[in-house]
């Protein structure tokens, strides 16, 4: 496997003192990562949480703040989120969109979105579009323009592994919510993954640059706890399933497929912080699991190697995302 890409060191040394960011996810893996980086940078964090003791044990431990919990199963926890937010809060540099889950069972959020999509997708969503205007305001006060990350995945593109590796990610745009076509986790999760990068791309062209930078990443297979439910439906989730899949964690990190959480957060830090983003790009850490050979190199910035990832795409599930979170 090739080195993992990182951040040239001098971007560590930026001072954020004047910024408050937002990270989605923040309580663990690559979202506490990279909020603990970033206080350290001097920003001002948010961690958006679910889980309110975690949450602020997480905040704690990082020198960030928790605001209350946002649940991104429910739309109305997200609203209720922002505006916890807008009333502390008249400035917004940058929104992490890092929290996900992967590969778990068919469910419903509270709205009745297949999960994956729901949490992955249209409850970030909604928080984007919640939040832009301030973070475009933002932009207007400081002269600098503001960013929007989503993380996306290697997993928006066919990998060489899971139940359905080959398979080429794409859209339903008529079965969204897996209720007229069998449930597939990884196929749900790869249409998760892609709708984060369409996002991203679709906010590229809806706002100029010089007022809000939209980028999407993957961060490479992290160990973290995302794969819990790809592990637990192969293996069980007893005490001997749990050892085997630690067990497997550690091969992989020894070959090199797997990164720890200090490589993981490298692109997203690198979205952050870099003067050379361009908007609409994806920037990927390297990826083992990556059918095209060549992506596995990773790049800041990569072409993501699917041909469902076009404009024309993007605005396409802009628009559906629209009607269905109701702004």
């Amino acid at each position: 496997m090739p080195t993992p890409l990182r951040c040239d060191p001098k971007l560590f040394e930026k001072d954020l003192s004047s910024q408050i960011i937002i990270v989605t996810g923040a309580n663990s893996g690559i979202g506490l990562e990279t909020s603990s980086r970033l206080v350290k940078q001097k920003a001002t964090v948010i961690l958006a949480c679910r889980n309110v003791e975690k949450g602020e044990a997480a905040a704690k431990e990082v020198g960030g703040v928790f605001l209350a919990p946002m649940d991104l199963a429910s739309l109305q926890s997200v609203r209720d989120f922002v505006k916890t937010f807008l009333d502390k809060y008249d400035r917004l540099d940058v929104l992490v969109n890092n929290a996900g889950i992967m590969a778990c069972p068919y469910g419903k959020t509270k709205d009745g979105f297949e999960t994956q999509i729901g949490c992955n997708h249209l409850g970030h969503f909604l928080l984007q579009q919640l939040l832009t205007p301030i973070l475009l305001k933002t932009a207007d006060e400081t002269g600098k323009p503001s960013r929007f990350l989503a993380l996306s995945s290697c997993a928006a593109a066919a990998m060489t592994m899971g139940a359905d590796n080959g398979v080429v990610p794409e859209i339903d745009f008529d079965d969204l919510n897996f209720e007229k076509r069998d449930y597939s986790p990884g196929i749900a999760y790869g249409q998760s993954k892609l709708a984060n990068y369409l996002h991203a791309l679709e906010a590229s062209s809806r706002y100029p640059a010089d007022k809000l930078i939209s980028v999407s990443c993957h961060p490479g297979w992290v160990r973290s706890n995302l794969d819990v439910h790809a592990f637990k439906a192969k293996l069980g989730d007893g005490i001997v399933g749990r050892t085997i899949a630690n067990i497997f964690r550690k091969l992989f990190i020894f070959k090199g497929d797997m990164l720890e959480v200090e490589d993981g957060c490298q692109a997203s830090m690198y979205c952050i912080l870099s003067d050379d983003l361009e908007s609409g790009k994806f920037y990927s850490q390297i990826g083992s699991v990556y059918v095209d050979v060549p992506s596995r190199m990773g790049g800041f910035p990569l072409k993501l190697p699917n041909e469902n990832a076009t404009p024309e795409n993007a605005k396409k599930l802009w628009e559906l995302s629209e009607k269905l979170v109701g702004v």
